[in-house]
């Protein structure tokens, strides 16, 4: 019983010096969020991001382009082969410079919009060197993370309605904010190391560009490096149980001596026991 309460009064002092190292980042600007009525992307963080961005909007002029020449295609037909202009029907079966046309010009299409996509592609699988490797585990219904250089870890739980004041959170950030958060660096390359512990999970931040599965009995990876500091929320994006949409991620990126601040005070919490809780022996 004496080793049960001692167990259990280190892990709150613990959770307790997490929560107040946390508390420190209260005044950063919350970037990455999702914002009312919007239609578009999310602030572009990282490069990972803005490639994406420009690739969508690449993709959208492509679009845009064939569906006006279509829409003029149909409305041409219509106009110039309606009954009351062409009473004759035509007898020709086929047309063989059209048909190749219609053919070729597509493949081409395709081909060019690989050639962008494909690079875009790549830099997101190919893993760089990491500043900081994270291992993220997730579970039914939150997240686990092992910051692995440095021996410690922790959970993220989804923030409750009356808990978002006391962390520093708005109102408008229910279903956001947790308890704890990712603290990273503004300009690292962060690699992730993703898993799941029960069922498919999926740890995901619309403004890094990244969005990677984690699977129950595989290891997979993805990266980032944010370029502003600022809180960036994310959600569990594979539908994983009846709480899924209760386990969201939040990220903060800082300053490389608040993040040195932090590690050292985590470290200090969470790699060792703490100082004034005394284990009993039987």
């Amino acid at each position: 019983m004496r080793i049960l309460t001692s167990l259990l009064s280190a892990a709150l002092v613990t959770l307790a010096g997490v929560a107040q190292a946390q508390e420190n980042f209260q005044g950063l600007e919350t970037i990455g969020k999702p914002e009312p009525k919007g239609m578009g992307f999310q602030f572009p963080a990282t490069e990972l991001m803005r490639d994406l961005v420009w690739l969508d909007n690449f993709l959208l002029v492509i679009i845009t382009v064939i569906s006006v020449f279509v829409t003029c295609l149909l409305a041409y037909a219509a106009f110039k082969f309606h009954r009351s202009r062409n009473d004759t029907p035509g007898t020709f079966t086929h047309h063989s410079v059209l048909e190749v046309a219609w053919t070729v010009v597509p493949v081409g299409i395709l081909v060019v919009i690989g050639a962008f996509s494909l690079p875009i592609l790549f830099k997101q699988q190919e893993i760089p060197e990491a500043d900081i490797t994270i291992k993220v585990t997730g579970y039914q219904w939150y997240w686990g993370y092992e910051y692995v250089d440095h021996d410690f870890g922790f959970d993220s739980v989804m923030l409750q309605k009356d808990e978002l004041a006391d962390y520093g959170y708005a109102p408008d950030e229910y279903l956001l904010a947790t308890d704890t958060a990712v603290v990273v660096p503004v300009g690292a390359t962060v690699v992730m190391q993703l898993t799941g512990a029960d069922v498919i999970h999926s740890w995901t931040i619309p403004a890094f560009g990244v969005k990677q599965d984690a699977v129950p009995g595989r290891l997979a990876e993805l990266w980032f490096a944010a370029e502003k500091e600022g809180v960036y929320f994310g959600q569990c994006s594979e539908l994983c149980g009846q709480a899924h949409a209760y386990m969201p991620i939040t990220v903060k990126v800082v300053s490389q001596e608040q993040y040195d601040a932090w590690l050292s005070s985590t470290i200090e919490e969470l790699a060792g026991v703490p100082q004034s809780v005394q284990v009993a022996s039987n």
